[in-house]
């Protein structure tokens, strides 16, 4: 009974509309597990969906070992004692790279996060040494509890209370001992927190996230000046570079030996690949924007960024800030400062959306594909067949057609009394070709107008002078 009862109802449903709408619904792509640049990919803003997808390049994380050191920066831990110089030089011995460099440099007796790039994203190194720090300090303050200009002793709250008095942007010239020229300079401190402090031992350690170029050093002397009780740093560890963060990605010097050891020895590549990261990863903090294939190419020999070129985008995109290209396998192309904002690129037509900071992609990795448009695969025709010479220029077997760029050689939309025109060069080649006294049916003026298009388009000038030229001429002559 329940079958018939449902046949019922479906002949009823059947009889209002030809055909049963479907129940379910396909749910959308989850994009938030993508990897590096290509995460919540579904959420960007569509400009338009046709390209052609070309057989060239790969995500990041299936390069081939070769392109993925080309193209690779470890996240290391800086011992203690060496310098920055010195580490980015062993690397280089380690890994047989042609180029390293490290973004930030760390004193001596500082260790943590160094960011190390190989290769191909050194190009990287300088934008990622003016982003920001993060470090937890040990500071030792000299007086006992107690002693001081105050009677009280010190306390967690007077410590944090001095950190607040010293945030944001602040007056600091680097210690005798630096890396840089010892001249008065601001930097910003956005915030400092105390994470333990023994009151017995008058030491305090907090953490502080800071502009890059901050010293601590001298933030703990300050600290100490404010107090009234004089202090120094103890220990100083880098925790945070950029979006690089000590609880990541992080490697050991160790690890880079026994890698390459591994893969020498056993060409194994899972351990390299495990400690070496794409360059995409310090490029997710960025705006993006998807490039079509056709374009990627043109890109990297440095042209900039135009409308037709654009596949998505991201929101919040701003005049004059930095963003990155990207490819739709999660490359990245380049570094780009936008020309225009989210809501202009999507309202036009045409124009430039960025032009280049910084190429990163090698040239020649997507082939190029400019010359197989319909337009040049005919004058490549026309040149085979003799119509025009070898640089593509006309000569006296070019079709009129293609002079004008009309007909089947048009490339731009028909124009108002293009018909006409046309039609005008017919008729004047059939009566000059048949020898016929019949007049044309055009007037003098769209002969003249035809015949000055096609002398133009040749490259051929009007004999004919002006008549004070010749006046001038005569007068000279006498």
């Amino acid at each position: 009974m329940t079958t018939c009862n449902n046949e019922k109802n479906v002949k009823k449903e059947g009889s209002s509309s030809n055909m049963i709408a479907s129940t379910t619904t396909q749910a959308p792509i989850d994009t938030s597990n993508w990897p590096l640049l290509l995460k919540n990919y579904s959420q960007l803003n569509v400009r338009t969906g046709h390209y052609t997808p070309l057989p060239f390049g790969c995500s990041p994380l299936a390069r081939p070992l070769d392109e993925y050191l080309r193209y690779g920066i470890l996240n290391l831990d800086k011992p203690v004692n060496p310098s920055s110089h010195e580490v980015v030089s062993w690397i280089k011995k380690i890994m047989g790279c042609e180029k390293t460099g490290h973004s930030g440099t760390l004193d001596p007796k500082v260790s943590g996060c160094l960011l190390v790039c190989l290769n191909r994203a050194t190009r990287l190194v300088k934008a990622q040494q003016t982003a920001g720090k993060e470090y937890v300090c040990i500071v030792r303050f000299h007086a006992q509890a107690g002693a001081g200009n105050s009677s009280e002793p010190l306390t967690r709250a007077k410590v944090q209370f001095a950190l607040d008095q010293l945030t944001g942007a602040v007056f600091q010239r680097p210690p005798v001992i630096s890396a840089v020229k010892r001249q008065l300079r601001i930097r910003t401190i956005y915030e400092s927190k105390i994470c333990h402090f023994d009151q017995k031992r008058n030491i305090c350690t907090f953490t502080v996230s800071c502009e890059a170029g901050t010293y601590i050093r001298t933030l703990c002397v300050h600290l100490g000046l404010l107090l009234g009780v004089g202090a120094h740093m103890a220990e100083l560890r880098r925790i945070r570079s950029g979006v690089l963060s000590e609880n990541k990605y992080l490697v050991h010097m160790h690890d880079v030996l026994d890698a390459m050891h591994t893969y020498n020895s056993l060409k194994q590549e899972s351990y390299l690949r495990s400690i070496v990261a794409p360059l995409e990863l310090i490029l997710c903090n960025y705006p993006r924007i998807v490039v079509k294939d056709s374009a990627v190419n043109a890109l990297c020999y440095g042209a900039k960024l135009m409308i037709p070129g654009v596949l998505r985008f991201e929101n919040g995109i701003e005049v004059g800030k930095e963003l990155v290209m990207m490819t739709t396998k999660g490359e990245a192309i380049a570094l780009g400062i936008a020309q225009m904002t989210t809501a202009v690129i999507s309202g036009v037509d045409h124009g430039c959306v960025a032009i280049l900071k910084r190429v990163i992609m090698e040239r020649d990795t997507y082939k190029q594909r400019w010359g197989h448009g319909p337009r040049a695969q005919d004058k490549k025709a026309l040149i085979a067949d003799g119509k025009l010479d070898a640089k593509g220029k006309p000569n006296e077997k070019t079709p009129r057609s293609w002079i004008l760029a009309s007909g089947r050689y048009s490339y731009l939309p028909a124009m108002c009394g293009e018909e006409d025109l046309v039609a005008a060069v017919t008729t004047t080649n059939t009566n000059t070709t048949t020898g016929s006294c019949e007049e044309p049916t055009t007037d003098d003026s769209t002969n003249q107008m035809v015949k000055r298009k096609i002398e133009e388009s040749t490259g051929e000038a009007t004999a004919e002078e002006p008549a004070k030229k010749k006046k001038k001429k005569e007068k000279k002559d006498k």
